[in-house]
């Protein structure tokens, strides 16, 4: 059954906007037309998207948004709408929906806000306190998943027999390889370097068990991919881990490609998981620099890579994803926030990049994430139990919406010690909730 929308004029938004909220989230097919009276004379399910209502059929009232060319401050209204608050209000008689819902998702999913605003951190990111979610309290809600079964709905309410079909819900596990080991294969410069630091700091504990595990006597704490490999056979899970393999530097500490276990470690962990590139914090806007580290881990894997995730989610819009689609990447993974958990794009799905400079749409597919590690821990200085609670509360967000549930954690978080003190045993709990297998996994103990 496919279903008819008249608008004004068909422009790169509006086919973008409506295929990612008809098609990919409702499982709706359609097509445009601009004449009124092929429309008026179609019969099937229709709807009608444009600023004045000229038929007696399902409408949305529009703003100017989809169909400019230009980026500019957007004035607009907001309104609350079912436990949501949602921009774009738009007022009078006959709306299917108080706002224009396909302005106010195609503004979150192509991150308007973060062409117009320079205000950065001092890694010069875009920040979450700055989004229109965040001051709005919208920031952990998937508004745009949340708004398109709201349309779908509706929809119905026309026309019963209209076959709406939302995704399943999928759990994405994702690993950032930052340091592979804590105090292993860093040669002997670094080595050295580590063992006076410790000295000059007078931290003795760090000192002897550096010592213990250079000879063998303990195991590396950052090493926790045994246990990372125990989880995913029991909970059946698919993961991805992003290799930092950039040159050493002040933000890039991981172990060097042309150590041998490193390089045995990436193909051991290519056979067990998807493995993609975490450019380094150096290759930022350096094209040169990031097709080297693709290359380089491109060879040791055999194998071209795909997906990205950037080290520290440093991204520029823009800049970053049309360098990414320039050295032939199809999917990233950094769409999220260090500082706060939630949907960044407003949106727990799968979802093209949306070229805003040149006004046109992209095949390099963006994955949002809704929460990492670091977040919980470092930036809300939240405890385990806290932060399993905000984990399970996103996931049934996630869930209720029929999304997808994208999860950063790193190889040193799982290994348990010192800040990590029952980090393992929380993801544990975590997997349990989310895929409801209440296998036990032998691993790092909460209490450890």
């Amino acid at each position: 059954m496919k279903m008819l929308v008249l608008v004004p004029k068909v422009t790169g938004r509006v086919m973008y906007i409506f295929d990612l909220m008809f098609k990919q989230l409702l499982g709706l097919d359609f097509e445009f037309t601009t004449d009124a009276e092929q429309f008026k004379a179609f019969d099937g399910p229709k709807l009608h998207y444009g600023p004045q209502r000229v038929v007696d059929e399902p409408f949305v009232k529009s703003v100017d948004l989809l169909f400019e060319r230009h980026i500019h401050e957007q004035s607009f209204r907001t309104v609350d709408f079912e436990d949501t608050v949602a921009p774009f209000a738009v007022y009078g008689n006959g709306n299917l929906m108080p706002f224009d819902v396909f302005a106010a998702s195609f503004f979150l999913v192509s991150r308007y806000e973060e062409y117009l605003s320079q205000v950065r951190d001092k890694y010069g990111r875009f920040q979450a306190e700055s989004t229109w979610m965040f001051e709005n309290g919208m920031l952990q809600k998937p508004l745009v998943n949340i708004w398109a079964i709201a349309l779908g709905k509706r929809m119905q309410s026309f026309y019963p027999d209209l076959p709406v079909k939302t995704p399943k819900f999928e759990f994405v596990p994702t690993y950032d390889v930052d340091a592979a080991w804590a105090y292993k294969h860093k040669g002997l410069y670094r080595t050295l370097g580590g063992f006076i630091k410790d000295l000059s700091a007078g931290d003795r504990n760090q000192f002897n068990e550096r010592y213990e595990v250079l000879r063998g006597k303990r195991k590396d704490p950052f090493d926790s991919f045994d246990f990372q490999f125990e989880l995913q056979k029991a909970f059946k899970l698919k993961p991805i881990y992003f290799i930092l393999c950039g040159q050493y530097d002040t933000n890039d500490k991981n172990i060097s490609l042309r150590k041998e276990a490193f390089r045995n470690l990436i193909k051991h962990l290519g056979d067990y998981a998807d493995v993609g590139i975490h450019p380094s914090f150096s290759s930022y806007l350096d094209t040169e620099k990031l097709q080297r580290e693709i290359d380089s881990l491109s060879e040791v894997l055999h194998r071209p890579l795909t997906k990205s995730r950037q080290h520290f989610l440093r991204m520029n819009l823009p800049r970053s994803y049309q360098k990414l689609i320039e050295l032939d990447i199809s999917d990233d993974y950094t769409m999220g926030f260090a500082s706060q958990a939630g949907f960044r794009a407003g949106i727990a799905s799968t979802f093209r990049f949306y070229d805003l400079e040149n006004d046109m749409v992209t095949n390099l597919r963006i994955h949002p994430f809704a929460l990492m590690d670091g977040t919980m821990r470092d930036y809300l200085n939240m405890d385990v139990e806290a932060s399993l609670a905000l984990a399970k509360q996103l996931v049934d967000e996630v869930k209720a919406v029929d999304g997808t549930f994208i999860y950063l954690t790193h190889n040193e978080t799982l290994g348990g010690e010192k800040r990590w003190v029952g980090w393992p045993e929380m993801y544990r709990q975590l997997l349990e909730y989310i895929t409801q297998v209440p296998e036990p996994v032998e691993g790092p103990s909460i209490t450890q």
